[in-house]
């Protein structure tokens, strides 16, 4: 059973995905225990795929036996090993937290469908990750963009639907961008593999198909990830889908956007053509740069709090395509820990957003005045997520950013320090004005829409339920544990990073 392990962490949550709406109908919460049931078994596959990875090296897995190029091969190697051990793991603890979360923000009717579409999306996101044929990519690349616009519409809220539609009309553009991309790559090749491709392309750099196929692959990868000036679909999705999905969306998706930019710019391509073809990096890295800053700025100006963590992250997808351009072992390695910490920093922060928005029904940060007394164990939480964000020693954002720093130093390209410092200081700021209001304001009666539950005015601290409360806990204690203990992801991500500078 363990060669099939490929194929079945992909097959599970596409069957349970057929079967949940069914299993709905016989009542309702068995669907949640079988999203439940379903990520669970993906996240074990996923470490036993990491295990063997760091035993025996790459696995590569044929479909229906087929070899490759002929037929589709899924690959893990140490650096979709990681991602993919990322995604999963994100994807169990948010179905764990979406049962309270989800019954207060969507139909009761939809919530079957709401969580065969959450299957779908898993789905598509991890065949992303795994699949070693660049068409595979694109196809569950549309599986994954398909459900989340569905996840984002079916909150309650007119504005989600805007917000949904406006997703759709960006992803299917940078889709498009995508598969001209591939078009034109094989036109040329006559392959689909991307080991493949990136052993064909070499004597092909300078011609200009190849050379358009990567601003293809570059320009639609960029809007997936939401890289700024093409942001624009990402802070009302973020901000008016349910909180469930703000936060897997938030976690993995960008993520795994990501993932496919540096394996198409590593693998079916390499860094000798970005740095002597068409010199995209500098491009890039001017980009990253803005982003950086321009997302930091914009979150200063939010009054929601979603939609703060939603500009938030636009910075943050600057720091991963940073550490992408400089075309550095550092850099890189840089990247690829701040993906893992991103992800459970802004997955901390936004779980407690929606815990806050199903206990008190509330997003305005003046309205989090006395929260830390009412919510304390979240409120902690989210103050450990925060300083993870600026940067602060023992926590994982300290220990991407510090690479990226050394990176820039390595590169000599100096200048990008302030950017890096400015960008923390503006993180400090925005979330200080929540901090201060959690902790150091008191509480004006009368100033709290309630939630699905009641709490009066005169009522004990009462935080989440415990089955919103304890994956909280998990990814606040995360962001602590791999900041001090970083030997593991730092050595998956210094192998991952030779293997794709070699």
């Amino acid at each position: 059973m363990f060669k099939d392990l490929p194929i079945l962490i992909i097959v599970i949550p596409l069957l349970c995905a057929v079967i949940t709406p069914l299993v709905g109908r016989i009542n309702r919460v068995f669907s949640w225990y079988l999203v439940v049931i379903a990520t669970a078994l993906c996240f074990l596959g996923s470490l036993s795929l990491m295990s063997a990875v760091l035993q025996t090296g790459t696995i590569s897995y044929w479909l229906g036996g087929w070899e490759p190029p002929w037929g589709i091969e899924y690959v893990i190697d140490y650096l979709n090993g990681f991602v993919l051990c990322l995604v999963a793991f994100m994807a169990f603890v948010v179905a764990v937290y979406a049962r309270k979360s989800v019954e207060s923000e969507v139909d009761e009717a939809r919530l079957p469908v709401f969580y065969a579409v959450y299957l779908l999306f898993v789905t598509g996101l991890m065949g992303i990750v795994i699949t070693g044929d660049i068409f595979n990519l694109y196809v569950f690349l549309e599986i994954a963009s398909l459900a989340g616009y569905a996840l984002i519409a079916i909150a309650r809220r007119r504005e989600a639907l805007i917000a949904s539609f406006s997703y759709l009309v960006m992803g299917t553009i940078g889709a498009t961008f995508i598969l001209l991309g591939i078009g034109h790559l094989y036109m040329v090749t006559g392959t689909l593999n991307m080991a493949d491709l990136g052993a064909r392309l070499p004597e092909l750099y300078g011609s200009k198909v190849v050379q358009t196929a990567f601003a293809f692959f570059a320009t639609g990868l960029s809007i997936k990830i939401a890289l700024f000036p093409l942001h624009n679909w990402l802070p009302n999705s973020y901000t008016y889908a349910p909180s469930a999905v703000s936060a897997i969306m938030a976690a993995t998706a960008t993520k795994v956007g990501a993932y496919a930019l540096i394996r198409v710019m590593f693998t079916v391509f390499h860094a000798d053509f970005i740095v002597s073809g068409i010199q995209l990096n500098e491009m890039f890295l001017f980009l990253a740069a803005v982003a950086i800053l321009a997302g930091s700025i914009l979150a200063v100006a939010q009054t929601d709090i979603k939609k703060m963590l939603a500009y938030s992250s636009i910075g943050q997808i600057g720091y991963i395509v940073l550490g992408i351009s400089l075309l550095n072992l550092t850099g890189i390695q840089g990247s690829l820990l701040h993906i893992l910490n991103h992800a459970l920093m802004k997955g901390t922060l936004f779980l407690v957003a929606g815990a806050i928005v199903y206990r008190l029904g509330i997003t305005t940060i003046d309205d989090f005045k006395g929260l830390g007394k009412k919510m304390p164990v979240s409120m902690a939480a989210f103050t450990v997520g925060a300083l993870s964000m600026i940067g602060v020693p023992l926590t994982v954002g300290f220990v991407s950013k510090w690479y990226l720093a050394i990176a820039s130093l390595e590169a000599g390209m100096w200048f990008l320090i302030p950017v890096l410092l400015l960008s923390s200081l503006l993180t400090a700021v925005y979330f200080w004005r929540v901090i201060d209001n959690i902790y150091f304001q008191p509480h004006e009666v009368g100033k709290i829409s309630h939630g699905p539950e009641l709490v009066h005015e005169d009522a004990r601290p009462q935080d989440a339920p415990a089955l919103m409360l304890w994956p909280i806990i998990v990814t606040a204690v995360l962001c602590v544990v791999f900041g001090i203990f970083t030997s593991l992801p730092l050595s998956i991500a210094e192998k991952a990073s030779m293997i794709l500078l070699r």
